[in-house]
């Protein structure tokens, strides 16, 4: 809303709530994953961009597999091994250069603020924890931020991000360049190659977001007791 009045667009709008996510919903929105936006403007046109993760060079069909062609259970939802390149900082830039009208700075520093500062806990935040006190614990990392003590935290206290502020700051101030070519993504490199997994710099330098024509279909009302649009909708 503030960004509403300010004079940015919903585009704009968008990046804003995205990068504010990534610290306020650390179990989905975050700049280490990926994401889709279909926008549709003012004239009835639409565009879509994909900047979902995308699989490191060395990644091949067979990196879940063992000896006998099975699946390896674990092996592509956690650990290095199951990480792609991330595709948000460079998606949410994408969609601000090309339709939005604010500065990335502008956009970010609520984010920045939110992370360096931190934010009340409310009782859905520790909710969606549950239950993974010990996953968290066995990496140091997450451990540092995102249990106190090593036990969860609970509704009231203030979750405080330092590394993802810093992480942040460094992308307003150097844009994509701050985390595909700098130091980021030489650290999820290190961390990667100490634990097993085959992200490389390269695999970050090539990241690219396709932007392409959404997908379409006519629906139509049918039957008795369907209930669907007639005309044109635009999905994706």
């Amino acid at each position: 809303v503030a960004v509403l009045k300010s004079g940015g667009n919903a585009v704009d709008a968008a990046v804003a709530v995205g990068y504010a996510l990534a610290v306020t919903y650390p179990t989905a929105g975050n700049i280490g994953g990926g994401g889709f936006m279909t926008i549709r403007f003012k004239d009835g046109k639409t565009t879509f961009l994909d900047f979902r993760e995308r699989a490191p060079q060395a990644a091949t069909k067979t990196m879940y597999l063992d000896a006998k062609g099975n699946v390896v259970d674990g092996l592509s939802t956690e650990g290095y091994l199951a990480v792609g390149v991330p595709g948000p900082v460079m998606g949410f830039e994408t969609a601000r250069s090309r339709y939005g009208t604010k500065p990335l700075s502008e956009l970010i520093a609520p984010a920045i603020a939110l992370a360096r500062d931190g934010f009340v806990l409310e009782q859905g935040d520790i909710d969606s924890f549950e239950g993974e006190t010990d996953r968290l614990a066995k990496d140091p990392a997450a451990a540092a931020i995102f249990l106190k003590d090593g036990k969860p935290f609970v509704a009231g206290e203030k979750l405080i991000q330092a590394d993802l502020a810093a992480s942040l700051s460094s992308i307003a101030e150097k844009g994509t360049d701050a985390f595909y070519k700098g130091a980021i993504a030489d650290q999820i490199v290190k961390a990667s190659a100490e634990k097993g997994g085959i992200l490389a710099r390269a695999d970050f330098e090539r990241y690219a977001v396709r932007e392409l024509e959404p997908v379409k279909r006519n629906v139509y009302a049918g039957a008795i007791g369907y209930i669907g649009w007639h005309g044109d909708a635009d999905t994706a």
